[in-house]
């Protein structure tokens, strides 16, 4: 089971995100961030308002992505 075990902000709606195979990859959440729940992470001092449960990262909102999405959408960082 695929897992997030770390996340740091990186600039604007970018997150450097490992996961528990050891790959870290950088995502960009801009795209993704409509509706009513997701819209309100455009304002950066929320967005920047995250922590990790188990498995993935939690806005403070409620709002969560599911790990397998944030890997698809990330990108290999060095």
């Amino acid at each position: 089971m695929l897992r997030v075990v770390d996340v740091d902000y990186i600039k604007d709606y970018e997150l450097l995100v490992t996961f528990s195979d050891k790959s870290r990859k950088r995502v960009d959440l801009k795209p993704y961030l409509t509706g009513e729940v997701f819209g309100e992470l455009l304002d950066k001092s929320k967005f920047t308002q995250y922590g990790l449960t188990r498995t993935t990262i939690e806005w403070a909102n409620g709002a969560d992505l599911a790990p397998e999405f944030l890997y698809e959408i990330g990108t290999i960082s060095c």
